[in-house]
């Protein structure tokens, strides 16, 4: 009888795996072997409760080989295999492997047990054993050895294709015994896994419980595919949120490194600065990217995309309100023209008491008396960033490094015509579909038209 209890050995690991005490202190405490104790953290870590309940099994030869098979394969150690296993005694490993080196699969078959059988007759010259006589054995007998035959083969079959997996639980192998149980009977399939009966349903059961993430994975692969990889775990759990579904970031993480999905990453970029080529204007926004209300505070830039050698110039203005895309404009080279017209776009949704500040960083185009005077034209204030400093229209430099690597990055475009039709999808999709963290899981167009909807 084992010295501790099943319930003993899951409360000590308990113990130690929730943080509440050490190795050594649990050791300590209960006069635990420390090696004992790792064994049991580890068993309990590849099997739960059934790594820590006794355990009494005999292993036939090809079991002992896929074992040894795997730790050389895989490099692993002898403390790894056993846990992997749940193969309880600590030694057997370099037995075993010992035994196979001296003499092959053959040493690794266990001692009999019992009287010695008598020797297999052989012949005179004692060279070779004499075959058996099947004739002088009764038909019942040869049908039950055929069927002991088959089951062997059948279910060695099933077991090599799950070493070759890298599966051997008491959950595969009851999947194994489930898979041949039309073929044979249940209490032979049993003997030969050396599977309890206990455990071999303990596993059935708990193989006809489906997964209860299904439907989340379900819905989690689907928004992943349909926003093309652009969203992380965060804004894939929000959107899972506005579906009824509400989980945990953590719990979304780990499904999404299950299911093998990892958003995009970001390169960019564009300077326009040409020194000062016109008047510089103070740097009034002060990096308060913040708004209370819409048409508040707007900030633009200009970036360039390259298709096949042509290039193209995108000048958007963003509201820091709800980081909607007001207004943008395209063109193919960068002229003024391409910051006067957006400019034009933007100011015609303004209300007539609607005066923003507009901020800039120190591009040529911002600098032009043009442009100076279409913003006092509408009283628009405007506002740049210091010399050189990107990080004082933070805002806007975000946004191009989201839609090139969003959008750009993860697309092949053959013509100029095909990349400006979709900057204007991805531009639409931003503003109506694309939902944000900081606005508690709504797109920016959702965000300012909420209020108007209570």
């Amino acid at each position: 009888m084992s010295k501790y209890t099943t319930q003993f050995k899951l409360s000590v690991v308990q113990q130690y795996l929730t943080g509440e005490a050490g190795i050594k202190t649990i050791t300590n405490q209960y006069g635990i072997e420390q090696a004992m104790f790792r064994r049991w953290v580890r068993s309990f870590r590849q099997h739960g409760e059934s790594g820590l309940a006794p355990k009494y099994s005999h292993y036939d030869a090809v079991f002992k080989l896929s074992v040894l098979q795997h730790m050389w394969d895989n490099h692993l150690s002898q403390q790894e295999t056993t846990a992997y296993f749940d193969i309880r005694s600590p030694t057997c490993l370099s037995q075993w492997s010992t035994q196979y080196c001296a003499g092959g699969i053959a040493a690794l078959e266990p001692a009999p047990k019992g009287r010695k059988k008598s020797p297999m007759p052989v012949a005179e010259n004692n060279t070779a054993p004499l075959p058996i006589d099947d004739e002088t054995r009764s038909r019942e007998e040869l049908i039950a050895e055929v069927k002991r035959l088959r089951l062997e083969v059948a279910y060695i079959k099933k077991y090599n294709a799950l070493v070759q997996a890298k599966a051997q639980s008491a959950q595969q192998k009851a999947q194994i015994v489930l898979e041949l149980r039309p073929q044979f009977p249940l209490a032979d399939l049993l003997k030969q896994a050396e599977l309890p009966r206990s455990t071999f349903y303990y596993q059935k059961q708990a193989l006809a419980v489906s997964d209860k993430y299904q439907n989340v994975k379900t819905q989690l692969t689907a928004l992943f595919a349909e926003h093309k990889g652009r969203y992380g775990y965060r804004r894939i759990m929000l959107a899972l949120r506005n579906k009824g579904e509400w989980l945990n970031h953590k719990t979304v993480q780990r499904l999404m490194q299950e299911l093998g999905l990892k958003s995009c990453v970001r390169p960019k970029k564009y300077r326009s600065y040409k020194g000062e080529c016109g008047k510089i204007a103070p740097n009034i926004l002060q990096r308060q990217f913040s708004a209370d209300k819409p048409n508040q505070k707007w900030v633009t830039d200009v970036t360039e995309f390259n298709v096949q050698g042509e290039k193209l110039y995108l000048s958007p203005v963003l509201d820091l309100y709800n980081g909607e895309i007001i207004a943008f404009e395209m063109a193919r080279r960068p002229v003024f023209a391409l910051v006067s017209q957006m400019l034009k776009k933007a100011i015609v949704k303004l209300s007539p008491d609607e005066k923003p500040l507009l901020h800039s960083d120190q591009g040529w185009q911002y600098q032009m008396a043009k442009y100076r005077q279409q913003l006092a034209g509408k009283g628009l204030v405007q506002s740049m960033s210091r010399k050189g400093n990107c990080h004082d229209n933070a805002t806007m430099e975000s946004f191009f490094g989201t839609l090139k690597s969003e959008f750009f990055y993860q697309e092949k475009f053959t013509s100029i015509e095909q990349l400006e039709q979709g900057i204007v999808d991805y531009i639409h999709y931003y503003n109506h579909d694309r939902i944000k963290l900081k606005l508690k899981g709504l797109s920016p167009v959702q965000y300012r038209t909420q209020p108007l909807s209570t």
